[in-house]
């Protein structure tokens, strides 16, 4: 694909065409000439390279900042949950990816690059899914009033330092969930702009909203904007 795109096509004709035709209709993500091959020279060093393909997935856990997992794995042996995928450079050089099929929701449209300075980089558009926690309401007309002015205006101006927050659910009792992500997941301002921040900006707009709870784990932070 010239494109640098993978394209979608079930585990099957994937394994048989080699990579398809290009007439997929969405890609999943792409993967840039540098990224490509970085992967090839890291794969040469393994044996029966040939066979390997790129495996890539989420590590981390709902709630939390991504992590991603980048393996080599045999892509014959793939499960037939697992989506694969052929990615050819513009030079016609080619790898195949193995992307959970619970995963791909999660890593579309992203692209993995890689730099001299970085390595080996994944930029995602997409933020990770809420955690499930018991006893909270996220259902409700309230929940949509809080979500709507988090898209609208909380994450405007988080986005300044790379950082977002996602909605978790309220308790019923004035208390709103958040967990903080991107630059603000690690950050030793994050207790400050969450209780200072978010909190007026919702509780200014929703006197049912008292209080903004934070439920990030902080300490997996790994790349906070302040240090």
């Amino acid at each position: 694909m010239p494109d640098g795109s993978l394209g979608n096509m079930s585990p099957l004709e994937a394994l048989a065409s080699g990579g398809g035709d290009g007439q997929a209709s969405r890609p999943i993500i792409t993967i840039t000439d540098a990224a490509l091959a970085k992967l090839l020279e890291l794969r040469a060093d393994e044996a029966d390279a040939e066979q390997l393909g790129l495996r890539l997935a989420i590590a981390s856990g709902p709630g939390e900042d991504f992590r991603y997992d980048l393996s080599f794995d045999e892509f014959l042996k793939a499960a037939f949950t697992d989506e694969v995928r052929t990615h050819e450079g513009s030079d016609g050089a080619s790898v195949k990816v193995i992307v959970p099929g619970d995963h791909v929701e999660l890593l579309q449209d992203a692209t993995l690059d890689f730099t001299d300075t970085q390595g080996l980089v994944i930029r995602n558009p997409n933020r990770p899914q809420a955690p499930d926690i018991e006893g909270l309401t996220n259902d409700d007309e309230l929940s949509a009033e809080i979500e709507a002015i988090v898209s609208g205006e909380v994450n405007p101006a988080l986005a300044a330092h790379g950082g977002f927050v996602t909605y978790v659910g309220h308790d019923g009792e004035g208390t709103a969930y958040m967990t903080m992500g991107g630059g603000c997941h690690g950050c030793s301002m994050s207790k400050m702009t969450m209780l200072d921040g978010v909190q007026t900006m919702l509780s200014e707009a929703l006197p049912a909203v008292q209080r903004v709870k934070d439920l990030t784990d902080h300490s997996t932070g790994e790349n906070p904007y302040y240090s």
